[in-house]
């Protein structure tokens, strides 16, 4: 099978960066899905293990999160789909990759694919979805209620994947007030259409910002990006008693800001439930399944806003290289072998 790996970790710029290779079909295991891969998109965690984790010698890394395709094997204790399934899903960073033509994945961390979204318009939305459902819903828990509740949100750095699909579920599913940030005219415009009450811009005071607003203080706070740089406002801003998740790796925060409000940190690693093999593993396919339901019936709608053509090393490089350059808005895809 086609496939696009590393041998070492190299600059996106540099020719040997990434690779186009070819490895044997895999074979799958007891609740192994054997997927014939159709579209893939590129997160910020594709560019941190390209840079940052070096294969074993004269080994080839393949990575790749996000996907969409179509079942074509199944293992010995697969219940949940057959042959034949559209499926989408976002992987696990103990295994291969999705930049292969077939790809291996535990069936409790897919779901059926939307029937309204085509392969690439899916492979925009799983990781993201399901870093923004666990960040609302499991780490902050937000109540899952239209009726408006008198709370609000912040989230910090919303133009990017997780921050649009986050915009969107917490304005339609949730009663909170929604304030996104974002500083240049077409990531502002781009914010208010996920679904953004008010931009912010985040090169300037927040809290300022929110008190020109009318809104004080905030009841939770999403930081999604540059933490470090934001954390002093996330104390100012947030409400006694409030709640802050974060989901990158910020250099150093001194949590003891938050105990005279007695707010509370949280973090969210949408790998955690197959790295650990969590008891409840199984919940992240039941959630891809609840966000295809609200795509097809037009709740939500895809975060794809670049297509950047076949799944090959050429394609890869330049999508990591918009990754890494920081001014991405929505989600990169790829589709096609």
């Amino acid at each position: 099978m086609k496939a696009v790996a590393y041998y070492q970790n190299l600059p996106s710029s540099a020719a040997e960066s990434l690779l186009d290779i070819q490895l044997p079909d895999p074979q799958p295991q007891e609740h192994d899905l054997l997927v014939e891969v159709r579209a893939v998109s590129v997160n910020p965690v594709d560019v941190k293990v390209r840079t940052g984790v070096a294969p074993p010698p004269g080994e080839a890394k393949v990575i790749g999160w996000d996907a969409s395709g179509i079942v074509r094997q199944v293992g010995s204790r697969v219940s949940l789909f057959k042959p034949g399934d559209r499926v989408w899903y976002a992987g696990s960073l103990l295994r291969p990759g999705t930049n292969s033509e077939l790809h291996l994945v535990d069936e409790r961390i897919v779901g059926h694919m939307p029937k309204t979204l085509d392969f690439a318009d899916a492979a925009a939305l799983p990781l993201t979805s399901i870093t923004a459902w666990e960040l609302l819903f499991d780490r902050l828990q937000v109540m899952s209620n239209r009726a408006p509740s008198g709370r609000s949100l912040l989230v910090i750095g919303a133009a990017g994947g997780v921050g649009s699909i986050l915009l969107q579920l917490a304005r339609q599913l949730t009663g909170l007030t929604v304030f996104g940030t974002a500083s240049r005219p077409e990531t502002r415009a781009w914010v208010e259409a996920q679904g953004a009450h008010a931009v912010l811009d985040h090169h300037q005071p927040l809290s300022d910002q929110l008190k020109r607003l009318g809104v004080p203080q905030v009841d939770y706070i999403i930081g999604l990006n540059h933490s470090e740089q934001h954390f002093s406002q996330m104390v100012e801003s947030i409400a006694p008693e409030g709640r802050i998740a974060l989901i990158d790796d910020p250099e150093s925060i001194d949590v003891r800001a938050l105990k005279q409000k007695s707010a509370s940190l949280h973090w969210e690693f949408m790998f955690t439930r197959s790295m650990f093999g969590a008891a409840d593993m199984i919940q992240q396919h039941h959630l891809l399944n609840q966000v295809a339901n609200l795509v097809d019936s037009g709740v939500l709608h895809s975060t794809r806003t670049q297509h950047l053509g076949l799944v090959n090393a050429e394609n890869l490089k330049a999508a990591h290289a918009v990754i890494e350059h920081g001014n991405s808005i929505g989600k990169l895809v790829l589709e096609g072998f």
